[in-house]
């Protein structure tokens, strides 16, 4: 784990986003602000009285650490704060610390209790601290739940109506496979709800019925989408038949999409739209961000920032789009008019341009398709988040990837082995730098051979190997043990297929 110095994002258990950084002395409004929006239960609990405001020197000394005997991180949505939590070293040189946090109401049972927790304990352990304490209220069952789930050794003594609490902070195998439970838990959730949304709100389409906007507007109408289909429209009533909205909270529907297809000075302005309707996500369709030089770099991450400051996800820019073939949910929001039958075969392709041929090479083979996704310029979403999704996705058993960049070699190596234990999972790389993605140079073909190696993933080196290899597996279950015959009419072709 990093030091945190810049806010951090942070998925919460709903898929949401939040930043975590450590406090400074001009978080004390904010802290004040939030110590107001406490219940009684909460604030008892936390503070073992009513503590009904916090007393001036008690703030102060709240907000202002050493970032050494004591740390301090807070979470924000938005920009507003939600949580706190600290450590304080229990005297000079000590190798202890007690450790406590507090969560607004609203943002309770999410996680984020276990989020400060990991994050205080890395930061004490940098700082020569070896062991936590608490003391914690026998009532708050919800506190002693994220102490106990962590896997740390918990010593527990009841004593004076307090449960006192002590355990050694070092990671461990437990607590590392916690974490990691915890991060595949968030980030699978995160990307289901931008394969399954409730309704989408689509910015861009034109009245004409030109243009992209219009086209992902059609696509998603005449796929039969399950949910409701709200356009956003500055003056219109109806587009393409639909009623039409200034704003997508004004529909009144369930909008958990935002499909986007507005030039990129306008897209900071959709995301606060879409947020104010209750969006998960962002699928971007347009153009013109980091692939187009430093001026769309910039707009490339005030997208991103915005949209987590949202507590949304991003897919994209410059991306083809999302698809899930499911019947209860029959989502087109790609621009390609026709999607290949349902299947069990989940696609990932950071190439928009490559998308749309793998698509239709899909279709002309019969290859049946579960859900689909294309980065674009990855901005946020990323391969490895669908490996997280795809892993327990019911309706996927054989996973496909196009990819010109590894934002997290070592994370997509770990995830592809053990993924790849019950769900094939078969790659494409390009060897090609690809426009948008900053300073990340062109993959190695010997770095990604042997990262393919490493994670067990099936390498293939062409468009069609690709769908070959996915028919293949998609109608040709894996071995259940492990004898394998080779049966051919060649002695020499079988003996080479059994080596």
């Amino acid at each position: 784990m990093t030091t945190v110095e810049q806010p951090l994002d942070v998925l919460l258990s709903d898929g949401t986003t939040v930043q975590l950084r450590p406090i400074r002395p001009e978080d004390a409004p904010e802290i004040v602000a939030m110590h107001g929006r406490f219940s009684e239960r909460t604030r008892y609990l936390r503070y073992f009285s009513p503590y009904p405001r916090i007393p001036e020197r008690d703030l102060k000394r709240f907000v202002n650490v050493d970032h050494r005997d004591r740390e301090a991180f807070v979470v924000l949505a938005g920009e507003r704060i939600v949580a706190v939590g600290r450590y304080e070293r229990l005297g000079p040189a000590s190798p202890e610390a007690e450790v406590a946090f507090v969560v607004e109401d609203a943002y309770q049972g999410r996680g984020i209790g276990s989020v400060l927790l990991e994050h205080l304990a890395d930061a004490a352990g940098r700082n020569g601290i070896v062991h936590f304490v608490a003391e914690v209220l026998p009532a708050n069952g919800a506190m002693l739940r994220v102490f106990a789930d962590f896997g740390y050794q918990v010593q527990r003594q009841y004593a004076d109506g307090v449960v006192h609490l002590s355990f050694p902070i070092a990671p461990t195998e437990a607590t590392l496979e916690v974490q990691r439970g915890r991060e595949h838990r968030t980030e699978a959730r995160s990307i289901a709800r931008l394969l399954a949304p409730r309704g989408i709100a689509v910015y861009g389409a034109s009245t004409t019925g030109q243009g992209v906007g219009a086209a992902l507007l059609g696509h998603l109408r005449d796929g039969g989408f399950a949910g409701a289909i709200v356009p956003v429209h500055p003056s219109a009533s109806t587009v393409a038949g639909l009623p039409a909205y200034p704003s997508a909270a004004d529909a009144g529907q369930d909008v958990d999409l935002a499909v986007v297809a507005v030039p990129p000075d306008a897209v900071t302005d959709v995301v606060h739209d879409a947020a104010r309707a209750g969006a998960h996500g962002l699928v971007v369709i347009s153009a013109g961000f980091a692939e187009s030089g430093p001026a769309g770099a910039a707009a490339h991450r005030a997208l991103v920032r915005a949209a987590h400051l949202a507590g949304m996800r991003v897919g994209g820019p410059n991306c083809l789009g999302v698809a899930n073939t499911d019947p209860a949910v029959r989502l087109n929001a790609t621009l390609a008019p026709v999607l290949p039958a349902a299947g069990r075969v989940g696609v990932f392709s950071q190439s928009g341009a490559f998308g749309v041929a793998l698509l239709a090479e899909a279709s002309r083979r019969g290859l049946g398709l579960s859900s689909f996704v294309s980065a674009g310029n990855r901005a946020d979403v990323s391969g490895n988040d669908l490996l997280q999704y795809w892993q327990d996705d019911p309706a996927t058993d054989v996973i496909t990837l196009y990819l010109e960049t590894f934002g997290n070699p070592r994370k997509f190596a770990r995830l592809a082995r053990r993924i790849g234990r019950r769900k094939p999972v078969v790659a494409l790389a390009s060897l090609a730098r690809p426009p948008g993605v900053g300073d990340a140079p062109a993959l190695d073909a010997a770095a990604v051979s042997a990262l393919f190696a490493q994670s067990g993933v099936i390498r293939v080196d062409t468009v069609s190997e690709l769908l070959d290899v996915g028919v293949l597996l998609a109608h040709q279950p894996l071995p259940a043990g492990r004898r394998v015959a080779v049966v051919g009419n060649s002695s020499a072709l079988t003996g080479l297929a059994a080596t």
